[in-house]
């Protein structure tokens, strides 16, 4: 029994000669803030200041992007196949994208002929899913849209050839005629403005043939569009699938130039706080060259005062982070409501970043005031020289 007691002696005897030491590092750290809280307030503000930013541009880097992406999509497709005889896709062609997208985007359906109206005028009839168009081509202004048979929907520039009016007409082709009741007209400012929208379903049964084009929402990264295209080629080997390059170029500068706005309005704050921290662990040196005189003079090492001088530091940043990752999630939640009218939700992955980026930027900011620390000689600073 004698043995674990006198191990049990020994270990208590060195915690307490360690114990002193610690709790004498603790209160000098406490001392230096308290005695000197105004620098030490301009410090951590600034910290907090860098710690929120970096936060909030983090929050939003992330986040926009996808919100970016679902703000593109209401513009309509970034992918378009085409028949390759240019008559009509196969019969299953739809099918075969809405498992290519698996719910990662939408895809309307289109088929085109050139019908005449009841005077012999032709017109560009467009069978569709008016559903399915409705959630890819948001950006139409649209005043009705058809809800019941035989019931279509009417471009702006097409409605006075076909129907002044705005009554029942009628339309063939080849031989074959197709009523038409006026639900709503469509105005785009483009090719849609000249064209009379039917459903699918009648199109179909009137003009025997199918959609000769389907355009497709994809959602996601560059990459993941490319994918989508060449799985959608591969499902439909009659179909010529196309990029829309005005809306990927458009959406790829967008999230090109909104990332570098983050990113170098986050790294410029950073900067400056790296400064302003700085400038205090200098004023700090200065102030404080007669404690560390002493301190050598008493047989403090230099690794010790180093030491000492980094942990003030390394708490600063860490004090500052964790207040400012606060802050900063209630501005990115902010802008994500006044810009995006959506929240953007908080990302804890985001707190060990800000915390090791906001110490390792004090600890940065300490070199400097480190090797002035070190010429510190107690004999000349204490003679008042």
């Amino acid at each position: 029994m004698s043995a674990p007691t006198s191990f049990s002696g020994r270990d208590i005897v060195a915690r307490r000669a360690y114990a002193p030491h610690t709790s004498m590092f603790l209160r000098m750290l406490v001392r230096a803030a308290v005695l000197r809280r105004g620098r030490a307030a301009s410090a951590l503000f600034a910290m907090v200041v860098a710690a929120a930013v970096a936060t909030a541009m983090l929050n939003l880097y992330v986040d926009v992007q996808s919100k970016l992406r679902r703000e593109f999509r209401n513009y309509g497709a970034n992918i378009i196949v085409v028949a390759k005889d240019g008559v009509s896709l196969p019969a299953d062609a739809l099918a075969h994208v809405d498992s290519v997208l698996a719910r990662r985007g939408i895809a309307a359906p289109f088929g085109l002929v050139v019908a005449r109206a009841s005077d012999g005028q032709p017109i560009v009839v467009a069978g569709t899913d008016f559903d399915r168009v409705r959630q890819l081509d948001r950006w139409w202004s649209v005043s009705n849209w058809p809800s019941t048979s035989q019931q279509a929907l009417i471009g702006a520039r097409a409605l006075p050839a076909v129907t002044p009016k705005n009554q029942a007409f009628d339309l063939s082709f080849q031989g074959r005629t197709l009523h038409v009741i006026p639900a709503g007209t469509v105005q785009t400012g483009a090719a849609e403005d000249s064209r009379v929208y039917i459903s699918l379903a009648e199109f179909v049964a009137w003009t025997g043939l199918q959609p000769s084009t389907i355009e497709i929402a994809a959602s996601g990264s560059p990459e993941d569009v490319s994918s989508v295209m060449n799985q959608v080629a591969q499902a439909i080997p009659d179909g010529d699938v196309r990029p829309v390059r005005q809306i990927l170029e458009g959406e790829a500068r967008v999230l090109g130039k909104t990332r570098s706005t983050l990113l170098a309005s986050a790294a410029l704050i950073i900067l400056t706080a790296a400064l302003c921290v700085l400038s205090t662990l200098m004023g700090w040196v200065f102030d404080r060259r007669r404690d560390f005189a002493i301190m050598k003079a008493l047989g403090a090492s230099g690794r010790l005062l180093n030491g000492f001088f980094a942990a003030e530091a390394a708490i600063l940043g860490a004090a500052g982070a964790l207040i400012g990752f606060v802050v900063g999630i209630g501005i990115a939640a902010w802008i994500g409501r006044v810009n995006f009218h959506a929240s953007v939700m908080p990302r804890l992955s985001v707190l060990p970043v800000v915390l090791v980026g906001s110490m390792a930027v004090t600890l940065l900011s300490a070199i400097l005031p480190i090797s002035l620390l070190r010429r510190v000689q107690p004999a000349v600073i204490l003679r008042g020289e």
